[in-house]
């Protein structure tokens, strides 16, 4: 490369949008960390469902977000993780990605406090340089100034047929009409919430994935990034 690829990269969408694939991709490339920021919120709704916490306790559970012990690593087994979640010294990977995780992180993710909590963490890791963060509000509220931001979006229906295909592919049972079901609702939620709502910044380049192979929308960002 002629030019130094941006140092921060934000990359935002809805669930299953291709942002943690393209992301872990396009990390790998660069030698950079890949940190999908999602994960955080994953983990906090796993402590939650795991210490049976009211989930309607908002106090509880910010309370909670604020002394989680969440580490993310680089992966330590090659089962198609991007990296290893710890919660106190526990690998909690894939059991964070469980159904009642999926139906609940959005609900606990509208938390302010929450939001506030891993939002903090967050930054604080981004700004060290050399990554390329992945969530819903890495461009508008994390890292507002990104050096390069793309919102990656796709139908619900596309995003529905591609987290069956990951379940499926897993070995685990999937049911396409509940996966959509759960899908626009999440957006829903991701998207009305009064804190950080789910939104492309102002100066991001979006991306519709539908029609798109992964291989296709890697090429793009990473043309970009060059």
């Amino acid at each position: 490369m002629t030019n130094h690829p941006p140092s921060i990269i934000a990359l935002d969408g809805p669930a299953a949008s291709g942002k943690t694939t393209v992301g872990r991709r396009l990390a790998e490339k660069l030698g950079y960390l890949f940190f999908d920021t999602g994960i955080m919120y994953r983990a906090v709704t796993w402590i939650a469902l795991d210490h049976d916490m009211d989930m309607q306790n908002e106090e509880l559970i910010t309370q909670m977000a604020q002394s989680a012990q969440i580490d993310i690593r680089p992966p330590s087994q090659n089962d198609g993780r991007p990296c290893d979640v710890l919660i106190g010294g526990k690998d909690v990977t894939w059991d964070i990605r469980s159904g009642e995780v999926e139906s609940k992180v959005s609900a606990i993710s509208a938390y302010p406090g929450v939001r506030k909590a891993l939002s903090e963490q967050q930054r604080r890791i981004g700004m060290r340089g050399k990554v390329v963060m992945v969530g819903r509000d890495i461009g508008t509220v994390v890292l507002p100034e990104a050096d390069l931001k793309v919102y990656l979006d796709a139908s619900a229906e596309e995003r529905a047929r591609r987290r069956y295909d990951e379940i499926v592919e897993r070995g685990e049972h999937a049911d396409l009409d509940d996966l959509l079901k759960k899908m626009i609702e999440r957006d829903r939620i991701d998207s009305t919430r009064a804190v950080a709502p789910l939104r492309p910044a102002g100066d991001a380049v979006i991306i519709n994935t539908d029609e798109l192979s992964e291989d296709q929308v890697y090429t793009r960002v990473l043309e970009m990034c060059e």
